[in-house]
């Protein structure tokens, strides 16, 4: 690797002449990035970035959706950059981290997310560990093919962040030349790509960097499963209750020929395997077909986050749960499917909530929905909600 030295009376440059796209940075002593130090002193340092690229993930975790764009320290720090930034609205009032809030889990603790025309269509869903995932598309309803491609969207939504090219909204290319005008980001884009250069691809391989990063393996279930064979066993960290709920969640029901379960457990891991507790990409509609803003039913809601971190460590939810935010404890949840109606015009309906034709019955009691909580809530970690490197940047 080439590198040239120039002197100065204020120190040294060094230049890098490689593809500026890696783990490591060039080292600055001089004022070489005059805006990125204006604007994010004490938040990003360009000669010492986070560790984005290289967090440890357990030897359990064995799925992943990267599909060719690894994340980068220099990438996933524009991605942060991006992801907070108002800048990116319309009016300078919205950004991604408006709906997908860290204390949340990246997730938001209202049932419709505040945009600059009104309120959001479908609950915010939470963004903790996506990139652990055997799914690849996105949404609530998989209208995008892969992450990098969902980062825009909200972007050119009319509701959301307004540059929609619609409804007497600017487009996406007059985002792209406000974003040319603004020094940080001339600064940023060529110190991630060697160009200043803003594209919309540029922009997406930047923000499903920082999304892909966020993730979170230091819960009580971690801690247990580190030291298991594997899922089937009794976690020695556990209580007997929550090795109780764990059992029930990844034991599959036995149902009678009417769907009423009879034995077994009651079969969470079918759709959301441990350890990664993301959603199955066979899955269809759970049974929640309500809209938000409107009437009518919508069946094309099958996909959901992970499971991971649905509460904090206090037992407090991380926002209300489903596409409609319609079920707002964990206790909601479990009883939701626990009794399956077979609601008139879903014909979308997941076969596995409809054993032998009938809308499942699960038959809990009150022992079971407590050790599901107590193992639901050993899913939780703690660094997620506080790591500065998934904060905001801005002052």
């Amino acid at each position: 690797m080439k590198k040239i030295y120039f002197l100065f009376l204020f120190g040294v440059v060094l230049i890098n002449f490689s593809c500026s796209n890696n783990n490591s940075s060039e080292y600055i002593t001089i004022d070489a990035y005059p805006n990125v130090v204006a604007n994010f002193t004490g938040k990003i340092d360009l000669n010492n970035l986070s560790n984005y690229a290289n967090q440890t993930i357990p030897a359990y975790i064995t799925k992943d959706n990267t599909n060719g764009n690894s994340i980068t320290d220099k990438g996933a720090t524009l991605g942060r950059v991006l992801f907070y930034d108002k800048k990116l609205s319309s009016n300078n009032t919205i950004s991604c981290s408006s709906c997908h809030i860290q204390a949340n889990a990246f997730g938001d603790i209202t049932v419709a997310s505040d945009g600059i025309n009104g309120t959001t269509t479908r609950h915010s869903m939470r963004l903790v560990n996506t990139r652990f995932a055997n799914e690849n598309k996105f949404f609530w309803d998989e209208r995008v093919a892969s992450l990098e491609l969902q980062t825009t969207q909200p972007i050119q939504n009319h509701i959301e962040m307004g540059f929609s090219g619609t409804n007497g909204d600017e487009n996406f290319s007059i985002l792209i030349s406000k974003l040319q005008n603004i020094g940080y980001y001339n600064e940023l884009f060529k110190y991630v790509y060697g160009s200043e250069e803003i594209t919309e691809s540029k922009i997406q391989l930047a923000l499903a960097q920082f999304v892909r990063s966020i993730q979170s393996f230091d819960s009580k279930y971690d801690s247990g499963r580190a030291l298991a064979v594997n899922d089937n066993q009794n976690f020695t960290n556990f209580s007997a209750q929550e090795n109780q709920g764990k059992n029930l969640f990844i034991t599959p029901p036995v149902f009678d020929a009417t769907g009423s379960r009879t034995a077994g457990g009651v079969g969470c891991a079918i759709c959301h395997a441990a350890p990664e507790f993301d959603i199955d990409p066979n899955t269809k509609n759970n049974g929640i077909i309500g809209v938000l803003n409107g009437t009518g039913i919508d069946i094309t809601n099958t996909r959901a986050p992970s499971l991971r971190d649905l509460v904090k460590l206090n037992g407090e939810p991380n926002g209300p749960m489903m596409h409609t935010g319609n079920l707002i404890t964990l206790q909601n949840v479990i009883g939701h499917y626990g009794t399956i109606n077979l609601a008139p015009g879903n014909t979308n309906l997941d076969p596995r909530l409809k054993p032998n034709g009938f809308g499942q019955q699960l038959n809990l009691n009150a022992t079971e929905v407590n050790a599901l909580i107590a193992f639901l809530k050993t899913l939780s970690g703690t660094n997620i909600y506080v790591d500065q490197k998934w904060s905001t940047p801005f002052k």
